[in-house]
């Protein structure tokens, strides 16, 4: 987690810097602190001992973040983002049962913003990076895996330097099919939470923002 977020501040220090070569009469940075509400996140899960497959849903929840932009022109900007979740596991499986969820997304990308002769103006991000997905209970354990997001909404702008957004975002994490993840060891033993049989894990995300402009 240490190695995630030292990444991430190298990440938003680099796009400052390019940031500093903007002209003086746009805007250069923003910060957007956001909550919202995530749903789904499904594990396929393989349970030899049991000797059937069955899945696990992570819980929908109230969800969290931050979005840092280093703008590259007027309609457009570089992005870090980080959200989080607190959840748990939802599934028939005994073992699995109480399994307390956290969630993080750490990401890097873009957005753009389209101006038109409206009140709201519409906007798309795109970003790359990692989940961290960690349990406890149940058996615990860490896992970091690559994901990917796609953001869409509206931004309302209120006078010229705070804005109120609108929006929605897909989280899409790679999982490798037929894998063991969510590991921990103690006292000699080792076991793994969840066995997945799956290769992805989306969740949804519905949010709102509110933007300071410098």
């Amino acid at each position: 987690m240490q190695t995630l977020s030292r990444t991430l501040l190298t990440a938003a220090i680099a796009l400052l810097g390019v940031a500093t070569a903007s002209a003086a009469d746009k805007p250069t940075v923003e910060i957007t602190p956001f909550i919202g509400y995530r749903m789904g996140g499904q594990f396929d899960v393989n349970n030899p001992t049991a000797g059937y497959d069955n899945s696990a849903d992570l819980q929908d929840s109230s969800s969290w973040g931050v979005d840092i932009g280093i703008y590259r022109d007027a309609t457009s900007f570089y992005e870090v983002l980080y959200g989080y979740q607190s959840t748990s596991l939802d599934t028939n499986d005994p073992s699995l049962k109480r399994a307390d969820m956290k969630v993080e997304y750490y990401q890097v990308g873009g957005t753009l913003l389209y101006p038109m002769d409206s009140w709201a103006v519409p906007y798309l991000s795109l970003t790359v990076g990692a989940t961290r997905l960690d349990a406890k209970g149940a058996g615990s354990g860490s896992d970091t895996k690559f994901s990917g997001t796609l953001g869409g909404g509206i931004r309302v702008p209120v006078g010229n330097n705070f804005a109120v957004s609108l929006g929605v975002r897909g989280y899409l994490t790679a999982i490798s099919s037929d894998t063991q993840f969510l590991c921990a060891s103690g006292g000699g033993n080792g076991s793994c939470l969840i066995k997945s049989s799956g290769s992805t894990l989306f969740q949804g995300e519905a949010l709102v923002g509110f933007t300071a402009i410098f």
